[in-house]
């Protein structure tokens, strides 16, 4: 694999390409609006809501909760996973900054 040189960039620039790497998938986005339409830690339900393996699913939850949006309780012999209101706020947060720039395109461009 290449050397990404995230070193050249600014601690901004790369917190979003960490979060968009995050989301960059439709599974953990069904994930993420599972959690966030259920408002409570989900245990177990999630492998039976999406069509994909439970490995599977669980390298997504695995995505999700190395960034911080999720977090995962064990109880028993499974693991709870919850959305972190915290971490969210930034991550929508630093979305909305980005996509809060207005585009100041002249009609000549493109």
């Amino acid at each position: 694999m290449g050397v990404t040189k995230t070193q050249n960039f600014t601690e901004g620039q790369n917190q979003v390409a960490v979060y968009a790497k995050a989301l960059a998938h439709p599974a953990r986005v069904a994930i993420l609006q599972y959690l966030l339409k259920k408002q409570t830690c989900i245990c177990g339900d999630l492998v039976g809501e999406l069509p994909l393996a439970q490995a599977t699913v669980s390298q997504h939850l695995k995505e999700l909760k190395a960034v911080g949006i999720i977090t995962g309780t064990v109880e028993g012999t499974s693991v709870c996973y919850c959305i972190d209101k915290h971490k969210w706020e930034e991550v929508r947060d630093v979305f909305f900054n980005m996509f809060s720039s207005n585009v100041e395109c002249q009609d000549s461009c493109c």
